[in-house]
C-alpha cells in the first residue's frame, strides 16, 4: 500500500499555449491548453508541495498577463479541494524559480523550502547581467529571487548541492543542471519505501511539459524530444528525460509533467467547480479520495 497520497492541483491555465514551446522543433504547430499546477502529497505525517504556484499580484501579475494566464485561484481555494490550508504545509519543494513555480513562497508560512544552490546562485548571477541578456532571465520574478535568499538567511530556505536521498522518507531530489533552468530539479517518491523502488512517482516541474517529451508524436518511432524552452542544453533535457524513464522501469505514465492537459483523462480526477481539476495519482491507505 502506498506511503503517500499524491495529487496534482491546476491553479490556472493558458489556453492557448504554443506547441511548439511545449515540443522543441518546428515552428507553427498549433497550440495547447496549458494547466498551471503543483503537487500535493500527504503521508507519515507531512504535507508537502512540488513548487508553489504564484500569487496574483504585482510582477506575478504582469507576467501571468504577458503569458495569457487565465482563471487564476489563490492556494487556500485550491488546496481546500483536498482538506489542506496554506498553514498545514509542512515542507515544500522548489523545482526552479519561474514566477508560476516559485512566486508563492510567502503563502505557505510554516513550511520549510527546498531548492538547488545552483539555482539560486544563477539566477542572482544572471540577475546581475545587462539588458541584452534579458533572455536568460525571462518567467522570473527578481522579488522571488530575493525572498529566496531571504529564506535561505532565515534557515527555512535548504539550499541542495546535487542528489540527494530521503530529504523526507522515500522521497529523493535530484539535480537536472543547465536544462530548462541553471539549477532545475526533479522529486522522486518512492511510494513503497523501498531503495530499489517498485512503485516509484516522479514529479518532473517543467523538465517536461507534457508526455510527448518522453515519446514523441510518432508511435511506431518513438523518441525523446525536449521541450523548446531551456537556457541550458537541449541535450541535457533529452538525458535527464532518459534518466527519468529509467528509474521508472521505462514506464512513462510514472512520470508526471504538471502540466500536461491530459492528466485529468489518464489518472483519476474531478473538475471543480471553479473550472479546475484535482487529479489523484496515488492514494495512501489512511486516506480518503479526492475525486470519488
Amino acid at each position: 500500500m502506498a506511503d503517500y497520497s499524491i495529487w496534482v492541483l491546476d491553479y490556472a491555465a493558458v489556453a492557448k499555449f504554443p506547441q511548439s514551446v511545449m515540443l522543441y522543433g518546428p515552428q507553427y504547430q498549433g497550440v495547447r491548453n496549458l494547466p498551471y499546477a503543483y503537487v500535493l502529497i500527504k503521508g507519515k505525517g507531512e504535507v508537502i508541495l512540488v513548487d508553489t504556484g504564484y500569487d496574483h499580484k504585482e510582477y506575478g501579475k504582469y507576467l501571468a498577463d504577458l503569458y495569457g494566464v487565465s482563471n487564476w485561484h489563490p492556494a487556500h481555494e485550491v488546496l481546500a479541494e483536498c482538506g489542506v490550508r496554506p498553514e498545514d504545509v509542512t515542507t515544500v519543494f522548489i523545482t526552479h524559480a519561474h514566477f508560476d513555480h516559485m512566486g508563492g513562497l510567502d503563502l505557505f508560512p510554516n513550511a520549510t523550502f527546498y531548492l538547488q544552490k545552483r539555482e539560486l546562485d544563477k539566477w542572482i548571477w544572471a540577475l546581475a547581467l545587462g539588458p541584452e541578456f534579458r533572455f536568460l532571465v525571462g518567467a522570473a520574478d527578481p522579488a522571488d529571487i530575493v525572498k529566496a535568499t531571504r529564506l535561505a538567511q532565515e534557515g527555512r530556505m535548504v539550499l541542495i548541492d546535487g542528489d540527494r536521498e530521503d530529504v523526507l522518507p522515500g522521497i529523493d531530489v535530484h539535480l537536472a543542471a543547465d536544462t530548462h533552468t541553471y539549477g532545475s530539479m526533479y522529486v522522486t517518491v518512492r511510494n513503497d519505501g523501498a531503495p530499489e523502488s517498485q512503485d516509484s512517482w516522479i514529479l518532473a516541474g517543467d523538465l517536461l511539459y507534457t508526455y510527448d517529451n518522453l515519446t514523441g508524436l510518432e508511435p511506431a518511432e518513438p523518441q525523446i524530444v525536449p521541450i523548446g524552452l531551456a537556457v541550458g542544453s537541449q541535450t541535457n533535457l533529452i538525458f535527464t528525460s532518459a534518466e527519468m524513464l529509467r528509474a521508472v522501469g521505462g514506464e512513462p505514465r510514472r512520470v508526471i509533467p504538471v502540466h500536461e492537459d491530459r492528466l485529468k483523462t489518464l489518472f483519476p480526477s474531478r473538475r471543480t467547480a471553479a473550472g479546475l481539476h484535482v487529479v489523484e495519482i496515488a492514494l495512501a491507505a489512511d486516506e480518503a479520495s479526492r475525486v470519488a
